[in-house]
């Protein structure tokens, strides 16, 4: 027997509630972008420069003794990561007060406290990160951020009509903005894997968006004369059971990075967890009530004034239909 997390026959009205859940992530959009104007992102050492040292460890070494050593010498915020193979690790700390001179001192610190602790310990390189990299890194994470929202717009405009691709631009910079948001309220640690989550929650939301799409269509060519705002509630019910499924089994995994992943991967997986709550909200009650609005066309080649058309006088049922 197949799990269904809800019955088959699920009529809930997800169009009638639109207005407060609008309402609501209006607020939540505004909040986030005065906050990230007034207090701004806690940003990590990828954004805000510091020093990294590679070294290699003549067997394996606990991650967390490494973290201990360095984070013993009083430099500030550490990161220590593992790369390549498992004696590989790089450590990064924060930007030193002061000129060149200092970031290069303090990772001499470093890496002359690694040797002291681990015998056979190799230092590969040492590199400074300075604001001018930092900001680059910057630019162009904002870019590739952007980046992905116009190809989704394109995408989808020419998979469906430009009223779905206009549905599921919005509920991503939705997304993005409240993901932004609660990085702001929290000051959790803002770096590369923050915005490889972000670009991660881009792609889950704009497939349960699409999944929602895909039906809405199939549902326009079948109920001819059916009102588009109960159609939005039939397709959504329709898809609510693989919806809450997928949901649902990704956040079970996340729960468990979370709390067993360690402190490098904490910041990524919360990011995670809240992108897929608002991306699974957000296709429900942010693109669908957009599409509503618009209205959409099933027969392509008219329009009308008629009484049964949607939004914008776009006929919903063709001129053939019984």
């Amino acid at each position: 027997m197949r799990l269904r997390l809800v019955p088959d026959d699920t009529h809930f009205g997800f169009l009638q509630r639109r207005r407060i859940c609008i309402g609501i992530s209006l607020l939540g959009v505004i909040a986030s972008v005065a906050l990230l104007f007034v207090q701004g992102l806690n940003f990590g050492i990828d954004f805000r420069g510091g020093s990294s040292i590679e070294i290699r460890t003549p067997q394996v070494v606990p991650i967390g003794e490494i973290r201990d050593v360095a984070g013993g010498l009083g430099l500030g915020e550490v990161i220590v990561q593992e790369f390549g193979s498992p004696t590989d690790f790089v450590i990064r700390i924060a930007a030193q007060p002061g000129d060149g001179d200092n970031q290069s001192e303090a990772a001499q610190r470093v890496a002359d406290a690694m040797t002291g602790a681990f015998d056979g310990l190799v230092v590969l390189a040492t590199d400074v990160v300075g604001p001018a990299v930092s900001g680059e890194l910057i630019t162009a994470s904002t870019i590739a951020v952007l980046l992905s929202l116009v190809a989704v717009l394109i995408y989808i405009w020419l998979r469906f009509e430009w009223q779905f691709s206009v549905g599921a631009i919005v509920a991503l910079a939705h997304d993005v903005i409240l993901t932004m948001g609660v990085f702001t309220v929290t000051q959790m640690e803002f770096n590369l894997a923050s915005i490889a989550a972000i670009l991660t929650i881009v792609g889950y939301s704009l497939n349960d968006t699409v999944v929602v799409f895909d039906r809405v269509r199939e549902n326009l060519r079948k109920y001819k004369k059916m009102g588009l705002a109960e159609l939005l509630d039939l397709s959504i019910n329709e898809t609510l059971s693989r919806t809450l499924m997928t949901s649902l089994t990704t956040l079970i995994a996340l729960f468990a990075l979370y709390g067993l992943g360690g402190e490098n991967i904490r910041g990524f997986t919360f990011a995670m967890i809240w992108g897929i709550v608002v991306g699974t909200y957000s296709s429900i009650f942010i693109a669908s009530p957009i599409l509503l609005h618009f209205g959409v066309k099933r027969d392509w080649s008219k329009r009308t004034d008629d009484p049964t058309a949607g939004s914008g006088g776009v006929r919903f049922g063709s001129p053939d239909a019984p």
